[in-house]
């Protein structure tokens, strides 16, 4: 049944229709006319008449209150709408990946006051959706609904940040083997476990990606904040040095971090030797940045069985340009092929060998020291950045000659004019030399490996770094890892441990939209998840649930996890909406 209008010369009059099937065919019957149209709205007789035919639907009566509610205030008679959307979908993938297990296990035997696994958890989904400060976290958690945490306050989140930084036995310390002191921490042992639990699935790592970058602080930052080198520009503050492995796929699979006067260069063996120990790792092939190379790390990984994939300093080095730059040998154009139907990637390559002469060993020899084995380089360019370097350099250039002209003085204490420039009797000139060298150098990138794999697949591989520094750009901007507050080690190593779950959460959601082809920016998919609210409504003594309209993907990401949305209105029972089969697409 259904209302209609029928017009009728200037007037329009209210009817009550039933669709008959009748022969075969579907025809209309008048149950009911009504009358005029505008007297039933002029004297509230329609008004009065849906009201009492409201309160035999259930469903009908609940949105009426809502919109009642609505229009007279909500918030004075405490009618809120709490998010679901972040706590379903990233409550789901915590079970997912283990990490609700993993934590629960290592809190076996512990008494706190308060459940730390749901500390835990709202930390890691305050990063994913809400950038700020861990106090702002509190406030945040107002306004979503996720179960457990309804006793949680502050002191709570830093008690369980300083219980996952917290020391259970010792690293490798600094001595002959030259590695970084390293504590071992309630962090490292999820790590470990989470790895196993994946291994389950997959053969086991053949293939990391590593690198640093630094994160400051507010403040003194405890004993591992210490001034450094700086990738944030913030020479003013404190800092600690953040390491993130990752696997082939992208995956995190653990990361440490250091005071923050901690040298690059140095750490790479320490990771190796502890990715050795703690995943039970005997060969792989480890991909890092030109800051790691050293002559050291090169014999200790060669020592480890490993093989390497490690940026050269060509600008730096003079057997690169001198030796490799030189070489006459033509470069060859190389495609490869990429997953997922993206294109192809194409990319200039070619090997040059380098050992140690017969003078330059005897010479070492002299010195006491080792012969250095002999060295596989690959060096390669591509044709955009070329391009794109070539134009940088020209506007540098153009630049610089305007300043000669108008502003020299302007030029002795700036850098990026500094290496184009030449001192003469009487001021400073372009050094054209300078310019001819660096141009040789446009989209080229030297590598340094003992790997036998091609050097178009070493290329790519080395290429696919920037795994890693996408992970540290989401850890900075996405989740806010810095500035960090916490003056206390195991809080500061706990808070940064926090991001690193929530990077966890984050590759294994992008992942499974990817299979499913589910295409939306990141931002795009939080702010739709924090969208997606229920309102709790009470009406004729019983107790309902209004969910609001799922907006963009939100849909089709709940079906690749196997979640159900909620029903628009439901009764307040605790029903599951988790598919206890795989979701259909």
């Amino acid at each position: 049944m259904f209302c209609r209008t029928k017009s009728n010369g200037k007037y329009q009059y209210l009817q009550i229709v039933e669709n008959r099937r009748e022969g075969g065919k579907v025809r209309q019957r008048v149950l009911a006319n009504l009358g005029r149209l505008d007297v039933l709205t002029r004297t509230g007789a329609l008004d009065r008449l849906i009201a009492s035919a409201l309160k035999f639907s259930e469903n009908l009566v609940v949105l009426a209150e809502k919109g009642r509610k609505e229009k007279e205030g909500g918030e004075e008679e405490g009618f809120d709408a709490l998010s679901i959307g972040p706590s379903m979908v990233f409550g789901r993938l915590w079970e997912l990946t283990g990490c609700a297990e993993v934590v629960g296990e290592m809190l076996a035997g512990r008494r706190f006051g308060f459940d730390v696994e749901r500390a835990v958890f709202m930390s890691v989904l305050h990063r994913l959706t809400e950038t700020g400060s861990d106090r702002s976290a509190v406030a945040w958690l107002e306004g979503q609904s996720i179960e457990g945490t309804e006793e949680l306050s502050l002191h709570h989140l830093y008690r369980a940040m300083s219980w996952l930084g917290e020391e259970i036995g010792q690293g490798y310390s600094v001595g002959k083997d030259g590695c970084v002191a390293v504590a071992r921490c309630v962090k490292d042992e999820i790590e470990e476990r989470l790895y196993g639990r994946r291994m389950d699935l997959f053969s086991g790592l053949e293939l990391v990606f590593f690198d640093t970058t630094s994160l400051y602080f507010t403040g003194e930052g405890g004993g591992l904040g210490e001034r450094g080198i700086s990738k944030d520009h913030r020479f003013d503050c404190k800092q600690v040095v953040l390491g993130v492995v990752v696997d082939g796929e992208g995956t995190p699979v653990c990361s440490q971090v250091w005071p923050g006067n901690t040298a690059d260069v140095s750490v790479l063996r320490a990771v190796a030797r502890r990715l050795q120990e703690r995943f039970d790792i005997r060969r792989v092939c480890v991909v890092a940045d030109k800051g790691m190379i050293s002559r050291d790390n090169v014999a200790a990984l060669v020592k480890m069985g490993w093989e390497y994939i490690l940026g050269a300093r060509h600008r730096n080095s003079k057997e690169v340009m001198e030796w490799i730059l030189c070489d006459d040998a033509p470069m060859r154009m190389e495609k490869i092929e990429r997953e997922g139907g993206r294109e192809p990637f194409y990319v200039e390559v070619k090997e040059v060998l380098k050992e140690d002469s017969e003078e330059e060993a005897k010479k070492k020899a002299a010195k006491g020291q080792e012969p250095y084995p002999p060295r596989r380089y690959v060096m390669c360019r591509t044709r955009q950045q070329a391009s794109r370097d070539a134009e940088v350099r020209q506007k540098i250039v153009a630049g610089l000659e305007e300043k000669l002209r108008t502003d020299p003085k302007s030029l002795v204490a700036n850098r990026g004019y500094s290496r184009y420039l030449k001192t003469r009797k009487g001021g400073m000139e372009i050094d054209r030399g300078k310019i001819e060298r660096e141009a040789r150098l446009d989209g080229v990138w030297v590598l340094q490996t003992n790997s036998s794999a091609s050097t178009a697949r070493i290329a790519w591989q080395y290429k696919n770094l920037w795994q890693v520094e996408h992970l540290f750009r989401a850890a900075k901007s996405l989740l806010r890892t810095r500035p960090v507050y916490h003056h206390c080690d195991a809080a500061i190593r706990g808070h940064v441990f926090c991001s690193f779950l929530a990077l966890v959460l984050r590759k294994e959601l992008l992942r499974r939209m990817e299979d499913k082809k589910i295409k939306s920016e990141w931002n795009d998919v939080i702010r739709n998840l924090d969208s997606l609210t229920e309102t709790k409504i009470e009406t004729g003594g019983k107790n309902f649930v209004v969910r609001s309209t799922a907006k963009g993907e939100t849909g089709a990401i709940f079906r690749s996890l196997g979640l159900r949305l909620p029903p628009v209105i439901r009764r307040e029972d605790g029903e599951d909406f988790i598919e206890r089969q795989p979701a259909a697409d």
